[in-house]
């Protein structure tokens, strides 16, 4: 691919001023075990557990995947398909529990949010979503982690972000404008979800990046290129595409400036990611690099539309 054609739809360069790498889904703190990579490569990422919110693993899209026994084996009898979950990034929910119009979306608020404020992250900005995963099989009748396999940190999604939306300061204006928002967390929730600075990021009705569909959605099966964590290390230490090391002439992606978390190999860049935090906003500056390494993972890995998607958003 040429990295200084990344165009859009009309033929107009496309440009991210601000990508974010986003911490989502089951984590050491919050679930307590990786989220699954099935025998048959498909991703199954885990929304962290919520008792004050509506959804429940059970309502995640996972057609033939008997969740009842995956969840209780893996997790040693902890989780069930009841656990109520926080359903955000909401990506991919079953489509039977899909409001007319609706479309990909992030809520926001706290300390993540105002860090999201203060870097700049608006309508324009590229969000791709990563978690803790690792490979599961069938031994003795029962599901388990493959002994052996690694702690991986992948991309598992992606938001083109359309415009954000205040959802308490401004709820009444936004539901009307967009009355499927009504079910997601950080709307439905507004006395746990509080604060003027609860926002929802909302997605492109078409992508720039892929024909056919939304501006939003999941990465459905492993692959190399979604792999965050270099090989043979731990999972919190990423191989990056190279244009990420701050000596190209980026600022560093936000909470890594110490310059000795970076090093560079022969065509990429290693980085000693830090063990917290939620948004990791790097300041593209208008360089094309982002935007078509951002089209390649939606074209190669984002799978087929959905017929909603390909539709847009009604």
């Amino acid at each position: 691919m040429d990295l200084g054609q990344a165009w859009g739809r009309a033929g107009e360069p496309t440009v991210i001023h601000r990508l974010v790498l986003s911490r989502k889904g089951f984590d050491s703190g919050y679930g307590g075990m990786a989220s699954p990579i099935l025998p048959d490569g498909r991703l199954l990422p885990l929304p962290i557990p919520a008792e004050q919110d509506d959804f429940r693993l059970a309502d995640l899209n996972a057609p033939g995947v008997g969740l009842g026994p995956l969840l209780r084996d893996l997790s040693g009898g902890r989780h069930s398909r009841c656990r109520r979950v926080h359903m955000d990034p909401d990506l991919d929910r079953r489509p039977d529990l899909r409001l007319p119009g609706w479309r990909p979306a992030l809520g926001q608020n706290g300390a993540a949010q105002s860090h999201l404020a203060r870097q700049g992250v608006g309508p324009g900005a590229v969000f791709l979503f990563f978690g803790w995963f690792r490979e599961v099989e069938r031994h003795a009748r029962r599901w388990r982690y493959v002994p052996g396999a690694p702690d991986l940190h992948l991309l598992y999604g992606w938001l083109e972000v359309a415009e954000v939306l205040p959802v308490v300061s401004g709820r009444a204006e936004s539901l009307r404008r967009h009355p499927w928002i009504a079910d997601h967390p950080h709307v439905a929730n507004p006395g746990h979800y509080r604060g003027a600075d609860n926002v929802l990021y909302v997605g492109r009705e078409r992508s720039k990046f892929a024909a056919g569909h939304a501006g939003g959605g999941v990465f459905p099966r492993y692959a190399e290129g979604l792999r965050l964590t270099a090989a043979g290390a731990s999972r919190s230490v990423w191989a990056l595409p190279e244009w990420f090391h701050p000596a190209t002439g980026l600022a560093p992606l936000s909470y890594h400036a110490n310059p000795a978390r970076w090093s560079s190999e022969a065509g990429r860049c290693l980085l000693r990611s830090v063990p917290k935090g939620q948004e990791f906003v790097l300041d593209t500056g208008g360089r094309p690099e982002p935007a078509a390494w951002v089209r390649e993972l939606v074209a190669q890995h984002a799978g087929r539309p959905q017929d909603g998607e390909r539709q847009g958003a009604s």
